[in-house]
């Protein structure tokens, strides 16, 4: 992480893409999974904290909201998602055509932030010459 005001959305992308990676290595055990006996499928509880460290103020520009989340107190946190409910008699509750689904959700949303950051610092780069 690089301590600069310049840098900050640079930082929550970063972060954010670092969530979204996590995210896909969970759907694709959780997809490895499908059929073990007992399983629960986990998740990523991430986006929710983001957006919370954004809502300062509804008058604040987000330039300012952005410098202000502290960006190392964001955490990204792993969760067994409806761990007393199960789909079938095994205990299992993954249902293998929603992992599908959310893995090219956010494959989609992985993409976009890598195009984000690399678009930053293109910025970045421009302004330096």
């Amino acid at each position: 992480m690089i301590n600069s005001s310049a840098f900050n959305y640079i930082n929550i992308l970063g972060k954010t893409a670092d969530a979204a990676w996590i995210r896909n290595d969970v759907i694709a055990n959780n997809i490895a999974n499908a059929t073990t006996p007992g399983y629960k499928r986990e998740e990523i509880e991430f986006e929710a904290e983001l957006q919370k460290a954004l809502k300062n103020s509804r008058y604040t520009s987000m330039d300012d909201k952005v410098a202000d989340v502290k960006v190392n107190s964001l955490s990204i946190r792993t969760y067994r998602d409806s761990a007393n409910y199960s789909y079938r008699l095994d205990g299992n509750n993954v249902d293998i055509e929603t992992e599908n689904v959310t893995l090219a959700a956010n494959l989609l949303k992985y993409n976009g932030l890598m195009n984000c950051l690399t678009q930053e610092f293109k910025n970045l780069q421009m302004v330096m010459k």
